[in-house]
């Protein structure tokens, strides 16, 4: 089983995906450069967090223009499974890929504390090993992560199980008051219909070894892997 993650300037998470990626699949994820036309035959891409070409024009904007991008949405509808983390998730609005928008942070502030979450789908690729009575805590570091979609749209995420997971307090009630950013419903990360490509704004890859303070992230990765193998 093999993974890519997409490297862009300004990316400064994909060495934290790498780690999280071959501990899960046992092997080193190839590393491809933002400018390559094609991403190596794999079983999983990753776009990683950071700040993409300095979050320049819009988050996620300029790197859904490079080279790779067109590699990357060829693959996802032939099924590979896409997973964007930040502004990774940004760029896969930005592509089409998933549907909505994020827009600045209600507060207008960056946001960098962990938070709760609840798993909403556990029926996904990368959901699999989360039980959704049970709230998980991860890291979240952006600007931009309030996500929108128009009333049509937010419809069609609840209809499609789409929602894969929702900011919550402690207990897993979502309300206001556990919602950093402002995101309608609650939303912290989405899938597509088929359950393959996921965006998402926490940091699973920050929270994924207990040497770093928890391992709440662990089970994306391990549960991507186990569907995968």
């Amino acid at each position: 089983m093999k993974a890519a993650v997409i490297v862009f300037p300004g990316s400064n998470c994909d060495r934290d995906v790498k780690v999280a990626l071959a501990a899960a699949m046992g092997s080193d994820p190839y590393m491809v450069w933002h400018r390559e036309t094609g991403v190596p035959k794999v079983d999983l891409i990753v776009l990683p967090g950071g700040f993409s070409y300095g979050d320049y024009l819009r988050c996620g904007a300029m790197a859904n223009r490079s080279a790779i991008m067109t590699d990357i949405r060829a693959k996802a509808q032939k099924g590979v499974p896409v997973l964007g983390i930040c502004n990774g998730f940004q760029i896969l609005l930005e592509s089409g890929l998933l549907p909505g928008a994020l827009m600045r942070n209600a507060g207008l502030r960056f946001i960098c504390r962990d938070v709760w979450l609840k798993p909403e789908n556990t029926a996904t690729v990368f959901t699999g090993k989360y039980g959704s009575d049970t709230p998980i805590r991860l890291p979240v570091a952006h600007h931009d992560g309030n996500y929108f979609i128009e009333a049509e749209g937010h419809k069609r995420l609840l209809d499609n199980g789409q929602i894969a997971f929702r900011y919550c307090a402690e207990d897993g009630s979502c309300t206001d008051g556990a919602n950093p950013n402002g995101s309608l419903d609650n939303i912290a990360g989405i899938t597509d219909p088929a359950g393959r490509i996921l965006g998402m704004m926490p940091h699973p890859e920050r929270l994924a070894d207990p040497k770093l303070g928890g391992v709440d992230g662990k089970p994306i990765f391990e549960s991507v892997a186990e569907a995968l193998s």
